[in-house]
């Protein structure tokens, strides 16, 4: 029997248990594992769902089994907090030798950010990568370069997810990342040399369209301005509700005008803030998602280090070749083109583009830190961006995602481990010491008094009332967690040295 579940080849079943909240997480059934073939439960609910006794949950316990959520791990009386998420780690680990459901095979172990997220994330394991890199597991490091080595490879990119209802988008392109810290952890530049095939394949699935694309128009993910500048946005190619928040996009979409309001929400989960304010037209209305109007200046960072990196690369290779100018021409366009697009002087930050209305979105987000991380800020830029946050994103429990409160979980007063790091390190580049000791204190912080309050490492803090757990979004604060175990270790031992 063929183990790899597709939902369109179960969809009426799918919607009818999706509608009717069969399970309280519609995850759940995304996540359905088979018991038969697709073709004999298909049959059976066909020939069955009118019958009179006909009872949908225990039809599908029946005809699939589930896999269980990774249980909460508390931790043993007394145990130090580094202690244990090195037990953790354990724990997150997970293989997936085969495809089974909708659960996509990787040849390589791998860490699962925890709770109802019991498969491999992209962009998640990069913060993963770090903390592991504290623990001295360097063989884990290598396996998740591999796995999204394995992806790419398959693919053409890295999903969202090892999942088949993952196959249409990808997350924030943080492979160049996971390279360069590998490379640096290892001492070994021939690493790069190895996986240079693969970074060109990733951002050519990020390129794609480019060659068709005229001036002012939009093709998957590149953007090409009327002044010929090419930029990239988050997509994804399906217009229709995610399976896993199947209702919640139904309900959601009864309330907006557009007609690509399914793909604008699922190009906010390829950019991870799923969801932020940022994305709204209406700061407090998600039915007003533009998310495929909008330049993100993050994303247009990490390409910039792709092209930057696929450019060293090749020096390394053969300093002679054409294609050291090619990529080092395009790193050096979409560099100015961040500069013209994303810094906004009257408030002295940078934000996002919005091509369609030709402006910039009012958002302010931490997102303004990735061009100080990768050095493309002047100083006198940098100033003003570490003024800035100090004054409007820097709270007691560190740097919180927005400054608007909407409700969404990736704004306002919550604080996500992946930002710590990056405005801890993107201040230490422009010698802004003092600011960054403090990201790093006020977080571990809030993270510690969590921990010894309930013994869990949670997906998100609040930032701003350090005796309140982080909310907002679709599903509860879940714990593990992946992300916040690596930075933790990673600001911890930073505090420490």
């Amino acid at each position: 029997m063929n183990k790899q579940l597709h939902l369109e080849e179960i969809k009426s079943l799918f919607d009818e248990v999706q509608k009717q909240k069969i399970f309280d997480d519609q995850k759940m059934m995304t996540d359905a594992i088979p018991r038969y073939s697709v073709q004999e439960i298909m049959s059976k609910y066909e020939e069955e769902k009118t019958s009179e006794n006909f009872n949908l949950k225990e039809f599908v316990l029946h005809y699939f089994e589930f896999p269980t959520t990774s249980h909460s791990y508390k931790k043993n009386d007394n145990l130090l907090i580094e202690d244990h998420i090195e037990k953790l780690w354990d724990h997150l680990t997970k293989t997936s030798k085969e495809d089974r459901g909708t659960l996509l095979q990787l040849p390589k172990p791998y860490i699962v950010p925890g709770g109802r997220f019991n498969e491999f994330f992209y962009w998640d394991s990069f913060f993963v990568m770090l903390g592991l890199k504290e623990s001295g597991r360097v063989e884990m490091m290598r396996n998740i370069v591999d796995n999204c080595a394995y992806l790419i490879n398959t693919f053409g990119f890295v999903p969202n997810a090892n999942r088949t209802y993952f196959l249409t988008r990808s997350q924030p392109p943080y492979f160049s990342l996971m390279l360069q810290l590998l490379a640096e952890t290892l001492q070994d530049n021939k690493l790069l040399i190895e996986f240079f095939p693969v970074l060109e394949k990733e951002y050519h699935f990020w390129m794609n369209g480019e060659q068709e694309i005229a001036n002012g128009q939009s093709i998957n993910r590149v953007v090409k301005l009327e002044d010929g500048t090419l930029l990239n946005r988050y997509y994804d190619s399906k217009n229709e509700p995610r399976p896993e928040s199947y209702l919640i996009d139904i309900m959601d979409n009864e309330k907006s005008d557009q007609n690509d309001f399914y793909r604008n929400i699922r190009a906010a989960c390829e950019s991870g803030w799923d969801f932020s304010s940022r994305w709204f037209s209406d700061p407090l209305k998600i039915e007003t998602i533009e998310t495929l109007n909008i330049l993100p200046v993050d994303l247009n960072c990490l390409l910039w280090n792709t092209e930057n990196l696929l450019s060293e690369i090749i020096q390394i290779i053969d300093n002679k070749s054409p294609k050291i100018e090619y990529y080092q021409e395009r790193a050096n366009k979409r560099k100015t083109a961040i500069q013209n697009y994303f810094w906004n002087d009257d408030k002295g930050i940078y934000v996002d583009y919005n091509f369609s209305k030709k402006s910039q979105t009012s958002s302010e987000h931490v997102g303004m830190s990735y061009p100080l991380f990768f050095k493309l800020a002047e100083s006198s830029q940098a100033n003003k961006v570490k003024n800035f946050i100090e004054n409007n994103i820097l709270y007691d429990g560190g740097l919180v995602t927005t400054t608007k409160e909407s409700k969404q979980q990736w704004d306002f007063p919550n604080a996500w481990a992946p930002f710590q790091w990056l405005g801890y390190e993107a201040f230490q580049k422009y010698n802004h010491k003092n600011t960054s000791l403090q990201i790093a204190e006020n977080w571990c912080k809030v993270v510690e008094k969590t921990y010894n309050e309930t013994g869990k490492l949670m997906e998100k803090y609040n930032a701003v009332d350090l005796n309140s757990l982080a909310g907002g979004g679709e599903y509860p604060n879940q714990d593990g967690f992946g992300w916040t175990n690596g930075i933790y270790l990673f600001l911890k031992n930073k505090l420490k040295s």
